[in-house]
Formats: C-alpha cells, sequence, structure tokens
C-alpha cells in the first residue's frame, strides 16, 4: 500500500459536508494511510450536514502538526466554524510552511483565507466563495481539481473522485 507510512489529519465540526469529509477519509485509509479526525473535542460526535456522524480521534489541543504529513479540510458549514480556533491555523500555517499537502474543498477555502496562506496559489472552491479567495489573492479557476505545489482544491462533492486521487497522489509524493 503506497501510503502505509503516512498520517493526515481531517478537521471535523459539526455540519460538515459529509460526502467532503467521509470519501478522501476512506480513500486514503484504502491506501493504507492513517488519518485522525480532529475536533475542538475529543471523543466528541460531530454531525454532519446530511446527518451522517463522525467522532474525533483527538482534540486540536492533543495534535503536533510535526508527525503528520498532511491535512485535509472538508466542507459544509465547518469551515466557518474550523477557521476561528487558533489551533486550526496554526495546524494550517505549519502545513503550508513545511510544503506537506493541504486539501480544501468546497467551502473549506476559507480555513485558508483565514490561515493567510493563498497570495499567489492557485485554487478553486465553491463559486460561492470565490469572491473571499481571490480577495485574499488568490488565482482561482473553475475546474475539478487544482494542484499548485502542496495545495490540492477542489470545487464540490461532483468532484470528489479526482480530488481524491490528487490528494492521494501528491500525498505518495511527499
Amino acid at each position: 500500500m503506497r501510503l502505509q507510512d503516512k498520517k493526515v489529519i481531517a478537521l471535523i465540526d459539526e455540519e460538515f459536508e459529509d460526502l467532503e469529509l467521509w470519501y478522501p477519509v476512506m480513500r486514503l485509509r484504502e491506501e493504507g494511510a492513517a488519518v485522525d479526525l480532529v475536533g475542538q473535542e475529543a471523543k466528541k460526535k460531530y454531525t454532519g450536514k446530511y446527518g451522517v456522524p463522525a467522532q474525533s480521534d483527538l482534540a486540536f489541543q492533543e495534535v503536533n502538526a510535526e508527525e503528520y504529513d498532511g491535512i485535509l479540510v472538508p466542507g459544509g458549514w465547518a469551515p466557518d466554524k474550523l477557521r476561528r480556533y487558533p489551533e486550526v491555523i496554526k495546524m494550517v500555517q505549519h502545513m503550508h510552511q513545511a510544503k506537506k499537502p493541504i486539501g480544501q474543498i468546497c467551502h473549506a477555502g476559507w480555513v485558508l483565507v483565514s490561515a493567510g496562506i493563498l497570495s499567489g496559489v492557485k485554487v478553486t472552491s465553491t463559486p460561492g466563495i470565490k469572491d473571499d479567495m481571490t480577495n485574499a489573492g488568490a488565482l482561482w479557476k473553475d475546474e475539478a481539481v487544482v494542484i499548485d505545489g502542496h495545495i490540492i482544491s477542489s470545487r464540490r462533492p461532483p468532484d470528489l473522485p479526482p480530488y481524491a486521487k490528487a490528494y492521494a497522489d501528491v500525498l505518495a509524493n511527499h
């Protein structure tokens, strides 16, 4: 399995987009990666927009980003909550500085905007936050998946197959 030695953080909070969390997590786990669900509280059950639950493995404070090879930020309404936690911003900034894979889909771009890491970066997102992304200095593209170095972005659930593959490919080559 090509990802057997990789560890990834998958951020969660209430009202994450169910498929945008679970599809990439399952894809990475199928390839052998260890994926920890990380929320504000450890062992807490968070509920997705469509009712699918996810229990956090760890709390933000328990995570040392240096021990991980990448991070995933799902969409939904969770990113608007996640961007308010200083620990989340520090994790994303660490991953960016270390050039480790950062995956973001749909509204997850809000977290990268708040982390201040999008200036000059080619990305995509749901068109609903295009203005937020471009105002943060991003070069927004209307494409299923945009890869700019270690940042892998996607628009919405129909784009999940190429997004999850692209993230796994970047992680494997990191």
